[in-house]
């Protein structure tokens, strides 16, 4: 199926590449990219968040969008923007197969977003988004902490849902992941950390995971804060040039 978020961002592509918004440059705001493309703000949106995710353009928050300023443009280069694996939201049951993969929920409730979320998710202040709180273990070893906000509307999650794997569920119901935009970084634990096992003591290193993943059809489904304990932090990345 041919999304119209898609075409957006394919011609918004193109004239980033010939030359027409260089490095550094400022795009035209959503609404008039919307009129320039006959379409709704959202859809632009949509396509602005996936050339944010494959690294050629960045937003600011009260500024707009602009082109990045390390972009540089390769009318030979067929690969750009494609999405390697350390940015696909696999989770950790698929990233673990041939291992058992179990879960310890911390939490499940809903509430009404913050501003951010619901901007982040594309979803009105009053959608209600699920907050999931929960360890995973891989062998009996834990592997991480994952804090996730997640639309209501996007499907139905149980305990049992949680159980096992959110994003076997959303295969299940029909529900196709098209990828993900990933910030790592190294951080201090806190005490949280350690009373969950994350880590031994308080300000121990460990690797931090903000993530936001969205469908097919562009939308956002999550937004995830996961912990590692660093002893089995590690990332593997295959780069197509």
């Amino acid at each position: 199926m041919a999304y119209k978020y898609k075409e957006v961002a394919n011609k918004l592509r193109d004239q980033i590449r010939s030359g027409n918004y260089v490095p550094g440059e400022l795009l035209p705001d959503q609404n008039q990219l919307a009129k320039d493309f006959s379409t709704t703000r959202i859809t632009v949106h949509k396509a602005i968040q996936l050339l944010v995710v494959e690294g050629m353009v960045y937003s600011k928050r009260g500024a707009g969008t602009f082109v990045r300023k390390d972009y540089i443009s390769d009318e030979d280069s067929t690969n750009y923007g494609s999405v390697s694996p350390i940015d696909k939201p696999l989770g950790a049951t698929y990233t673990n197969q041939g291992k058992k993969v179990t879960s310890k929920v911390l939490e499940l409730s809903a509430r009404m977003p913050t501003t951010e979320e619901a901007d982040k998710l594309i979803i009105q202040p009053t959608d209600p988004v699920y907050v999931i709180r929960r360890v995973r273990y891989v062998n009996k070893e834990i592997f991480a902490y994952e804090n996730t906000i997640m639309p209501t509307k996007i499907t139905t999650i149980t305990k049992e849902v949680l159980l096992g794997s959110v994003y076997a569920h959303l295969q299940e119901e029909g529900l196709h992941i098209e990828g993900s935009h990933r910030v790592i970084s190294a951080e201090k634990a806190t005490q949280l950390d350690v009373d969950i096992g994350i880590a031994t003591e308080v300000d121990e290193p460990m690797m931090v995971i903000n993530q936001l993943s969205y469908l097919d059809d562009g939308q956002p489904f999550e937004i995830s804060i996961t912990h590692f304990p660093y002893q089995r932090s590690h990332i593997t990345a295959d780069i197509t040039l």
